[in-house]
């Protein structure tokens, strides 16, 4: 099986950009059982309050983000991590622009 195509080391944070006064995303993975999402925040961006239906870890490359959980505050910086629980009530918000690995794992 020639798996180079998909065998490419890279630099997380560098494989996307911040745009000014927006929301980036890149899909890197895509599969029935889950997904890895690239995300980028600028300054006083975020997602509004909302559930997901599967579990989801998200892992701060660059940046701070302000994550609403469950109605609790956490400040997660780079190089932390935190997991959204399925159906939990959850935001974020970019007090400093932030980049962010989202992996969705589908029950």
């Amino acid at each position: 099986m020639d798996f180079t195509p998909l065998t490419k080391v890279q630099n997380t944070a560098e494989s996307i950009a911040y745009s000014e006064g927006s929301v980036v995303s890149k899909m890197i993975i895509k599969r029935p059982t889950g997904n890895v999402t690239l995300f980028s925040f600028d300054k006083d961006q975020g997602l509004s309050e909302h559930t997901a239906p599967f579990d989801a870890l998200v892992q701060i490359i660059d940046g701070e983000a302000l994550i609403t959980l469950g109605g609790k505050d956490f400040t997660v910086k780079t190089g932390e991590h935190i997991l959204m629980p399925a159906g939990v009530p959850h935001a974020l918000k970019a007090n400093v622009p932030f980049k962010m690995v989202l992996t969705m794992i589908k029950g």
